[in-house]
């Protein structure tokens, strides 16, 4: 992400889940920069010399909890007053004395297990827990909460401590009822957490510190080294003349923005500090301004190569490479920015948008000298294919960035800015560690009692069984969800509760999962809080509400495909699954389905051709043969009954 100014981040720090961070200063930000740094390498290394699985999450969580109880302050949204005391020059924020009880009470539960690892293992596996192992489950069960607090709010606090309390409790009620269960005890509560792989250091966790940490890294070098300048700089050049330029040049650098920064909110904020005012040149209103910013941004984190976070849950859950998710989301992604692009085009035309001379050098000249940041990209997708692991290309690829920014002497990797990429790197990871780590808590709860199959049969059994209502409750659910925690958070939730109901009803778990992901990640731009939309609403003034609606429009595509996954025996074929052919026939009915929502949401002057247009486009999403005749029928209906009605309108 580029660097942001520091009104940029009050507004950043208001409207994003992830609360903002200690202004640190003096030895306080040196020490957190050499631990911050000093973990990057581990994790680097570890790629190469791997370490025993529940030993590194353990190590990885003993560095990054006393981080974010140094790092984050404990008012939740608390401002300092204005009469306050204000930190001498170059000393920064320090934490308080509560704080560092926290960071020494952190690093004795979760360096306790690595002191005797065999003995702790045999203790948890054999239900033989010591008074001092209960205790130091206990302690961390109650750190992380705080953590999670401190870092993304109360929401997931609650709903982690009513899985603790329907674990304890769960016990008392009836065994016939679908949600009960033969009831735990705390030993055994803490066993499930603490001691396996379970709670705390299962797969979530796992990805945090395998996955999460190295692509960060990955982005802070990128962005160390120049690259989301150069983005941008590519962005606006490449679109010079048109009057849909200024629209497609802000997408287009959301897009590439993307790769550095994993955050919706974060590409939205910094992307409209540099496109906002060449939108309102361009004769954009605040409101279609805001949703092309909201709508660039949360594309960022929808698209290959550097998906969201939940996307490298997906390759743990399938148990499938990395590359195969990425290819899993290709066409989703065309089909989204193909939405995007052509709502952009009809903007244009209906409010007589310009185009903006920008002061940017040649997109050819762009490419000659600075065109070797595409090169690491490239070469992950490269050596992915050639299989290599996730894990060694994105490194390979950082060492790659790295090696690069010597050709630009304004960003060249010196060591002190490696060393505060490195620090970055650890840094940026630290809330999606702590929501990781808690959503442990869910995942053990879940796996112990049963009761994620519990509630998927109760949700296919409330749909009685139809699985184009289960796939409209399964929506409406993650959606909800989505607005009350983060988005990795929401996933895994979801993943564990309503999957199981989409696959008992004949949902492939490829499928499922990437249905899952979208509407977790398309909570960011849903009413009534859409954290993207909001903050695209104050960078450009505009009408908060109207933004979301024009966010919700320019990204509907996005919340109508993955029906296609689930409901369609071809929808497969939208996840790259099966012959050529059919993915290629598949494609471009999906294409005229989009074009056919912009039609109807757009792209049309009166209601008559509108519903045709929507029509027309639920039909051809059902992707068989006598859907798609009957769609292309209707579409063609739409737009002949256009095509009359604006000729007998006066111009």
């Amino acid at each position: 992400m580029t660097q942001l100014s520091s009104s940029e981040k009050e507004l950043l720090a208001a409207h994003e889940q992830e609360r903002p961070a200690r202004e640190l200063g003096g030895r306080l930000r040196l020490g957190v920069w050499i631990i911050g740094g000093l973990l990057s390498v581990y994790s680097l290394a570890v790629v190469f010399w791997p370490v025993e699985a529940l030993q590194h999450r353990m190590f990885f969580l003993a560095v990054t909890l006393p981080l974010v109880f140094v790092c984050y302050r404990s008012g939740y949204g608390r401002r300092r007053p204005a009469d306050a005391e204000q930190p001498a020059a170059g000393r920064g924020e320090w934490p308080t004395v509560t704080d560092w009880v926290l960071v020494a009470l952190s690093l004795a539960v979760t360096v306790y297990p690595l002191l005797d690892m065999d003995g702790f293992r045999d203790r948890g596996s054999g239900s033989a827990l010591t008074d001092l192992d209960i205790i130091m489950g206990i302690g961390l069960t109650l750190l992380l909460l705080e953590a999670v607090r401190r870092t993304v709010g109360w929401s997931l606090v609650i709903i982690c401590g009513l899985f603790l309390v329907y674990a304890y409790f769960g016990g008392y009620l009836p065994i016939s009822w679908p949600i009960g269960h033969r009831g735990f005890d705390l030993e055994q509560i803490v066993s499930q957490l603490y001691t396996g792989t379970e709670g705390f250091f299962g797969v979530p966790m796992q990805v945090a510190a395998s996955y999460i940490i190295l692509f960060t890294i990955y982005g802070a070098v990128l962005d160390y080294s120049g690259a989301s300048k150069f983005f941008i700089d590519l962005s606006f050049a490449a679109f010079r003349k048109s009057r849909a330029a200024p629209g497609r040049t802000v997408t287009t650098a959301g897009f590439l923005l993307g790769t550095v920064s994993g955050s919706g909110v974060a590409t939205t904020v910094s992307l409209g500090s540099v496109a906002w005012p060449v939108l309102r040149r361009a004769g954009y209103p605040k409101e279609p301004a805001g949703g092309i910013l909201a709508a660039s941004g949360i594309g960022a984190i929808l698209s290959p190569p550097t998906l969201g976070a939940a996307a490298f849950i997906i390759a743990e859950y399938l148990r499938v490479s990395y590359l195969e998710v990425l290819l899993y989301a290709t066409i989703p992604t065309l089909l989204y920015y193909l939405g995007i692009f052509l709502a952009i085009e009809i903007d244009s035309r209906r409010f007589g948008t310009q185009a903006v001379q920008v002061d940017a050098p040649k997109a050819s000249k762009l490419l000659l000298r600075f065109g070797y940041h595409f090169s690491s990209l490239i070469l992950i997708i490269v050596l992915m294919a050639l299989d290599r692991s996730a894990f060694q290309s994105v490194v390979i690829a950082t060492f790659i960035a790295f090696a690069l920014s010597f050709l630009d002497p304004e960003h060249r990797m010196t060591p002190k800015r490696t060393g505060q990429a490195l620090a970055k790197g650890t840094l940026e990871v630290l809330p999606v560690t702590a929501v990781c780590a808690a959503a442990g808590i869910i995942v053990g709860v879940i796996t112990q009692s049963g009761l994620g199959l519990n509630l998927s049969a109760i949700i296919v059994d409330v749909a009685a069984g139809n699985l184009v209502l289960t796939t409209l409750m399964s929506a409406i659910a993650v959606l909800l969800l989505g607005l009350a925690v983060p988005v990795t958070a929401s996933f895994i939730i979801a993943a564990v509760i309503i999957g199981p109901a989409l696959v008992t009803l004949g949902v492939a778990p490829a499928e499922t999962y990437m249905f899952i992901f979208y509407y977790a990640v398309l909570s960011e731009v849903s009413p009534p809080t859409a954290l993207s939309a909001v903050a695209a609403a104050a960078i450009t003034g505009g009408n908060t509400h109207k933004t979301m609606m024009m966010t919700w429009r320019y990204t509907l595509p996005a919340f109508l495909v993955p029906f296609a996954f689930v409901l369609t025996p071809n929808g497969s074929a939208l996840l790259f699954q099966g012959p050529i052919t059919t993915i290629l026939i598949m494609f471009l009915v999906s294409c005229l389905a989009v074009a056919a929502l912009a039609m109807a949401t757009g792209g049309a002057t009166g209601w008559p051709e509108r519903v045709l247009a929507a029509l027309a486009a639920v039909l051809l999403l059902f992707l068989q043969t006598s859907f798609i005749v009957a769609g292309l029928a209707v579409l063609a209906a739409a737009a002949a009954v256009h095509l009359i009605r604006r000729r007998r309108t006066p111009a």
